[in-house]
């Protein structure tokens, strides 16, 4: 019962972010709207470096998958990772099978949205994270698929823990061409 009003008052609260207005210019046909318990986050897909990841990204978001998953690993300084709409807590994928890497030389850094993955490199399938700053240990060996163009603000105020205890959520997750 109680989970069925924070939900409640975490959609109450986020209707104001629900409504705002997407960037100017954004090619909407390449770009997410993660709408959290904390507000709204606008990601532009990077489909010419990681073309497989941003449709799949697509993908989960039209199939609902990233629906009310948690925030399950957010670090201090280095990043906030999501995506996990199986288990929850990590440890799961999605139905389809894992990506090949499409690793680039764009340098992680605030803002910039990778694709999770196992000590294989070959590993990656529906978990991703957020940076919250500079991240150059992670050049080359993870693949980029987008940046925040819109949100940082709201990344920045995700709760932290390594699990989260009460982890903020992305309520919904949206193609942005697909918003009505």
């Amino acid at each position: 019962m109680i989970r069925i009003f924070a939900v409640l008052a975490a959609i109450v609260f986020a209707t104001p972010a629900f409504s705002q207005a997407l960037p100017a210019g954004l090619d909407k046909a390449n770009a997410i709207v993660i709408d959290t318990t904390k507000g709204r986050v606008i990601v532009k897909l990077r489909t010419d470096l990681a073309p497989q990841h941003a449709e799949r990204i697509k993908q989960l978001a039209r199939d609902g998958y990233y629906n009310n998953v948690p925030f399950h690993r957010v670090i201090e300084g280095f990043m906030a990772q999501t995506g996990d709409g199986q288990r929850f807590n990590g440890t799961g994928g999605s139905k389809y099978p894992n990506l090949p890497a499409e690793f680039s030389n764009v340098p992680f850094k605030r803002g910039i949205v990778g694709m999770a993955r196992s000590s294989e490199p070959n590993s990656a399938n529906s978990q991703f994270f957020i940076t919250y700053a500079d991240a150059s240990f992670l050049n080359g060996k993870y693949t980029v698929v987008g940046e925040v163009v819109s949100g940082m603000d709201v990344v920045d105020k995700i709760k932290r823990g390594e699990p989260v205890q009460d982890p903020d959520k992305m309520v919904k997750v949206q193609v942005a061409s697909d918003i009505k």
